[in-house]
């Protein structure tokens, strides 16, 4: 339950502007469309990987750490994290599982000749796109387990992108088909308001202290 009261008390604290970014990027976010990482080497592309994810208004993003451990650098990220949820694994299995059970369909991004190219790819269900490791891509557990998979046209010599910029093209092509097609992509009144609590924490300064203040009051 959300204590809209203490939402309302916190928000006295905050500038009428810092309230209207917080509305404005609210209105476009998304959990229509999720990322997940598998094992990226490079610090700094896992990191890329979630600024875009904030850049594009992708709430979610689900990280899986099995054989490198965490991989977000901050500065590299430039503060998105704070704003978009990050979901730790250690397993594949435990990934899919969970997405599935939140109704996601499993694309997974290779750039095989078989795969649905990305100017053909439609969007009618919700999606969680997997990214792989730089040199290996995708586990074979993931590729087993996708329901479908999805490539970036090349014309070129070469026969792969850099992860983060893969994942950069790839959500700015579906964000821009989701937000002109019907489908309900908009987060719900409730996760608007989860968030904007969060966030709004987030922002102030001794923000244990002034809760603390709240609840002596009330």
């Amino acid at each position: 339950m959300i204590d809209l009261d203490l939402l309302s008390y916190l928000e006295t604290y905050i500038t009428p502007e810092r309230l209207k970014r917080f509305s404005d990027v609210l209105s476009e976010r998304t959990n229509y469309i999720t990322v997940a990482i598998e094992d990226v080497f490079q610090m700094h592309n896992a990191s890329a990987v979630i600024r875009s994810c904030d850049v594009f208004g992708i709430q979610e993003a689900h990280i899986i750490e099995d054989r490198f451990g965490q991989r977000l650098d901050k500065n590299i990220a430039m503060g998105a994290q704070q704003w978009v949820d990050i979901e730790r694994y250690t397993t594949a299995k435990s990934c899919i599982r969970k997405l599935r059970k939140d109704g996601y369909k499993i694309v997974a991004t290779i750039p095989n000749n078989d795969a649905t190219s990305l100017e053909d790819f439609k969007l009618e269900d919700k999606v969680a796109l997997f990214f792989g490791t730089e040199k290996e891509g995708l586990s074979p557990e993931v590729l087993e387990q996708a329901d479908t998979y999805l490539k970036i046209p090349m014309w070129g010599f070469s026969e792969s992108l850099n992860i983060s910029v893969s994942a950069a093209i790839i959500l700015y092509n579906l964000t821009l088909q989701l937000k002109n097609s019907n489908l309900p992509w908009h987060l719900s009144e409730r996760e608007i308001m989860e968030k904007r609590l969060e966030w709004t924490k987030k922002s102030i300064k001794s923000i244990d202290k002034i809760i603390e203040r709240y609840r002596i009051e009330n």
